[in-house]
């Protein structure tokens, strides 16, 4: 079972990027799958996450403004990121909860598989 996530870089406040997380390995269907973000020295924090059933969670810092979709045809999850601030730097993980599909967990416990990180910076 393997993630692999992609779509980081350097953009300005303001701008947008998108992140795609590509799963393989078994049909992540009924898995949640979710987006995670860490800064050095801070615990990695809950982003954004969408249930097997299609349920789907924000932190309240990126409503509005990121959007989290799957396509479980190609085993993708990807986050939409609009109006992004330089507090949005972080390096981004994808992450998979082979129990979640009736709800997604936003502690980073829930989660069996994990992708390898992207860099997200926002410069201001």
């Amino acid at each position: 079972v393997q993630l692999q996530a992609s779509g980081g870089g350097l953009v300005r406040t303001g701008g947008s990027l998108r992140l795609s997380c590509v799963a393989s390995g078994r049909t992540f269907t009924t898995y949640a799958l979710g987006w995670f973000r860490q800064v050095p020295g801070k615990e990695r924090e809950f982003v954004a996450a969408i249930s097997g059933s299609g349920n789907i969670y924000y932190v309240d810092s990126v409503k509005g403004r990121f959007t989290i979709s799957r396509d479980n045809a190609q085993s993708t999850v990807s986050l939409q990121m609009n109006s992004l601030k330089p507090e949005d730097t972080a390096v981004y993980y994808c992450a998979a909860d082979r129990h979640g599909y009736n709800t997604a967990f936003q502690s980073p416990q829930e989660y069996d598989h994990w992708g390898q990180g992207t860099q997200v910076t926002v410069s201001s």
